[in-house]
């Protein structure tokens, strides 16, 4: 039986150098590859205002309105811009009374500029319809949800389960009304009334909206606000939108009222998304490379980054309430 020779020392030296230069020009590569995503990242999200040449801006607003500060810097880009034209497609369910009020402001901004015209793709209601009452025009599909007119709050109550499991939160505070009503005491009347003096302030203010934007009288104006949503098809009838159609519709609305030609390029335009397009990046990329751990990490940052918190009055419909 031969014998078996001993790992020379010179080898095991060689090993080791090896797997260091082998981890070093990994972490370059990575280095590197996220520069180069960066770069590319920052020019992505900066949408097209670099592009010379007249065209009609495309902005889609969806998900959860909160009036962030990357889709107002959106519009203002926009504003600024060589568009001859906005198309304002929607597709959201609301969000916080505040952010549609500067969503909203905002498109008024935009609409002093350029026309802007609103297409209501799968559902413009509460925050969202807001939004599109800043257009000039709006154009909804026969089966698109429009309305849901109203305002709402909700704050969960746990006191029952903690009077159950023997918690007691003691509060001190200035005032019966401060910080109420609260997740740790039964909603007194006070509380309530001070809160649906609030809502009903706001769903004022969004009614008021609907009326001066909609040229609705009392009876047509009351007939939308009971909080519900409409198709397409019922808006018409009940003036909430101005036309039954899509994209091509609402081109053909610029053409013929405003006089932008419909051979222009429509031109997609996206919110900034720098911080988190470089952590969506440099997780794919570390994973990609072998280091795992670190990408899992920077997956876990990008999702809590996405995590969005409602805070205060919101208009927003949730289907499965009938809000």
């Amino acid at each position: 039986m031969a014998a078996t020779n001993p790992v020379s020392a010179d080898y095991l030296v060689d090993r080791s150098r090896l797997r260091r230069k082998l981890s070093f020009w990994r972490i370059v590569a990575l280095l590197g590859a996220l520069v180069g995503l960066g770069a590319a990242g920052y020019r992505f999200a900066s949408g097209p205002s670099g592009i010379s040449g007249d065209h009609i801006a495309r902005v889609t607003i969806s998900g959860v309105i909160t009036g962030d500060r990357a889709t107002l810097d959106l519009l203002e880009r926009v504003g600024n811009s060589n568009a001859k034209a906005v198309l304002l497609t929607i597709s959201s369910p609301g969000g916080t009374t505040t952010g549609a009020e500067m969503l909203y402001e905002d498109i008024r901004r935009l609409a002093a500029k350029k026309p802007v015209v609103a297409v209501v793709q799968g559902m413009a209601a509460s925050g969202a319809y807001i939004a599109a009452l800043g257009a000039d025009h709006i154009v909804a599909h026969q089966n698109s949800l429009v309305g849901s007119i109203g305002v709402l709050v909700q704050i969960p109550n746990f006191s029952k389960l903690m009077q159950q499991v023997g918690v007691n939160v003691e509060t001190i505070k200035s005032s019966p009304l401060k910080a109420s009503p609260n997740t740790f005491e039964p909603v007194t009347p006070e509380a309530r009334e001070a809160m649906a003096s609030i809502v009903l302030d706001s769903y004022d203010w969004f009614k008021g909206l609907v009326r001066e934007r909609r040229k609705l009288d009392d009876k047509e104006l009351t007939a939308v606000s009971n909080g519900r949503v409409f198709t397409g098809r019922q808006s018409i009838q009940l003036k909430l939108v101005d036309e039954i159609g899509g994209e091509r519709t609402a081109i053909a609305w610029l053409e013929k009222e405003k006089n932008i030609s419909k051979d222009l390029r429509v031109r997609e335009w996206r919110r900034s998304t720098r911080g988190t397009f470089g952590l969506t990046s440099a997780s794919w990329l570390a994973s990609a490379l072998g280091f795992e751990s670190i990408g899992r990490n920077l997956g876990a940052l990008q999702n809590a980054a996405e995590v969005h918190m409602l805070d205060g009055l919101v208009a927003v419909w949730h289907g499965a309430l009938g809000e």
